[in-house]
């Protein structure tokens, strides 16, 4: 029988990034269905957030994902532009983000045409990676999108004609999430058990195969 896990997921989070990978190759491994669930960062959903916490966070946010990355031989380099528009100096969020909704938005939509985990696998890449910049203008992040046989096009299209119903769809994964024991992303939910981290997905499998996760 097919097991089934819920991902929940940022765009600007450099540890969904790190982890895509890893949940994309379960999915291979694994008779395992992921279903892709999108959410706001938390510059988003708590904009005083990086205004409070200490000033060595974020160094060794920078030097930690730098590290993860090298050690799982992925490229990373922070995204140019960011996808949350925000003042380094203060710290301050923009209300102005014309990035991160749609990026949000699109992934939600992607997961609904089920190409959630390949939309996520590729622009993270196209993001993350370091070798596009300006990764969100229609000819460089078309061709990234094309590669899980979706068209950028149609999905703008469609996502501003459905702005409520796909904020409505956020919302309900930030609530899914915060009712299965946490608020930050990467996290995988499995029989309502939360795996937050990309250094938690092994333990997630142990804890699937337990409840009969088989080889394909």
């Amino acid at each position: 029988m097919t097991l089934t896990a819920h991902l929940y997921y940022s765009f600007r989070s450099p540890y969904s990034y790190l982890g895509t990978k890893q949940y994309r190759q379960l999915t291979e491994q694994y008779d395992l269905d992921i279903l892709v669930k999108p959410v706001y960062p938390i510059a988003i959903r708590t904009p005083e957030f990086f205004t409070k916490i200490d000033p060595n966070w974020i160094a060794y946010l920078l030097r930690d994902c730098a590290r993860v990355a090298q050690y799982r031989e992925l490229p990373f380099h922070w995204p140019r532009p960011d996808p949350v528009v925000m003042d380094n100096k203060t710290r301050s969020i923009s209300k102005e983000q014309p990035y991160i909704y749609r990026l949000t938005r699109l992934g939600v939509l992607a997961a609904e045409l089920g190409k959630g985990m390949a939309f996520i696998e590729h622009v993270s890449d196209a993001i993350w990676g370091g070798e596009i910049t300006d990764w969100h203008l229609p000819e460089n992040l078309a061709p990234v999108v094309a590669k899980a046989d979706l068209s950028l096009s149609e999905m703008d299209a469609e996502i501003q004609a459905r702005e409520q119903d796909m904020e409505r769809q956020i919302s309900q994964h930030q609530k899914e999430l915060e009712e299965a024991g946490h608020w930050g992303v990467p996290t995988l939910v499995f029989d309502g058990e939360p795996f937050f981290g990309q250094d938690r997905i092994d333990l997630a499998v142990w804890r699937m195969k337990q409840a009969g996760l088989k080889d394909l």
